[in-house]
């Protein structure tokens, strides 16, 4: 799949900005919350996925092996009736890639695969999970959105990622301490007539984390 480079105006302090995939390592480094690699979708992709019926957007959820998740894309597609195109298969192979790249940095032999499409205020108050990392990739709509919490209060600055670039979390299991105190949501888009397509994966070291 074709990138151009997306805008990233401004992002938080200890959030790293990369430009290529194997920059995304800043995530493990200490004192660094969370990680965006600043691409977004060609043209052609994104209005392709953005023109979809909502009913045909490719929806589900599964645990499996990072080198399953292009079949079982596949599947979640054929279930959704996503009609079948050159952009179809662009959106498979990215989901797997990204999956490829998460599951290396990671170093994790399991993952917890979400694709939902989001049409409500679902997870619009600012929170942090209860996972050791994730990635979200925005394929359509609002992006996700972050901030610096101070005392535990919402954050009073807040940034938006770019639609397609995958922006890397830690969660409340991450062993850095104390936390950053970076929070993360998903934009308010009740009434706005919004669909959102977004992928969520989470590292798993057992299929016990998923009990």
């Amino acid at each position: 799949m074709s990138f151009v480079r997306a805008t990233v105006q401004d992002a938080a302090i200890g959030v790293a900005v990369a430009d290529a995939p194997e920059d995304l390592k800043a995530f493990l480094k200490p004192g660094c919350a969370a990680a965006i690699w600043r691409r977004r979708h060609s043209a052609d992709f994104q209005g392709w996925v953005n023109a979809l019926d909502p009913s045909n957007l490719p929806q589900g959820r599964v645990v499996l092996v990072p080198d399953t998740v292009r079949s079982n894309m596949a599947e979640l597609c054929e279930m959704s009736k996503t009609p079948s195109c050159p952009q179809r298969a662009q959106l498979i192979n990215d989901v797997a890639s990204l999956a490829d790249i998460f599951a290396d940095l990671m170093q994790t032999p399991y993952l917890r695969l979400r694709l939902a499409a989001v049409r409500t205020n679902a997870c619009r108050k600012f929170h942090i999970d209860a996972i050791t990392g994730r990635l979200v990739c925005t394929y359509r709509g609002i992006g996700t959105q972050y901030g610096i919490s101070r005392n535990g209060q919402d954050p009073s600055r807040v940034f938006t990622v770019p639609t397609g670039s995958p922006i890397l979390l830690r969660g409340t299991l991450w062993p850095e301490k104390p936390a950053s105190g970076l929070l993360h949501r998903s934009p308010p888009i009740e009434g706005m007539g919004e669909t959102r397509l977004v992928l969520v994966l989470d590292a798993l070291s057992d299929l016990e984390e998923e009990a």
